[in-house]
């Protein structure tokens, strides 16, 4: 199985997370400082990074509000995610480019940095690295379900009732 990179795409950073071989587990990776770069330089830069470890899925993180609804920063996620999946597209093997539901992944990022002792302030670096492995071990986690429960074609988002 091919790695699987997890993105936390900001305004102001992009964290980045990859799997494991296995595709099992979630990493950090690195930030991204993309103050200064054009989106065709971000759509540049991940790009080196698929090419770099061999990502055959993306999954850039979709930060829909509480209620489900887009907003801005979902628009310029799904921007991002189109452009790079236009940019791979050429690439061997076509890596894919999924959306997945971010919502809570930064405020679990921040509480998952407080357990491991590491204080507010320092939060910052690592941060959006944190919430790409969030991002990244929900979509990851997702697969495994369905290939356990071989579920093909279910999202995770359909809803599962009981017949009575």
């Amino acid at each position: 199985m091919a790695r699987w990179l997890g993105v936390d795409a900001g305004a102001a950073r992009v964290g980045l997370a990859l799997s494991d071989p296995a595709g099992k587990l979630a990493m950090p990776l690195a930030t991204l400082d993309r103050r200064g770069l054009d989106q065709a330089e971000v759509v540049r830069r991940l790009v080196a990074v698929v090419r770099e470890h061999e990502v055959g899925t993306v999954v850039v993180g979709l930060p829909l509000h509480l209620n489900g609804a887009k907003g801005a920063a979902a628009a310029a996620a799904e921007a991002l995610a189109d452009e790079l999946s236009r940019a791979l597209n050429g690439e061997p093997g076509a890596p894919q480019v999924k959306l997945q539901d971010e919502r809570g992944s930064t405020v679990q990022a921040h509480g998952l940095l407080r357990q491991a002792g590491r204080s507010t302030k320092r939060h910052r670096p690592v941060v959006d690295q944190v919430a790409a492995v969030v991002i990244l071990q929900a979509a990851l986690d997702n697969v495994s379900v369905t290939e356990q429960v071989g579920l093909q074609g279910w999202n995770g988002a359909d809803q599962v009732s009981e017949e009575t």
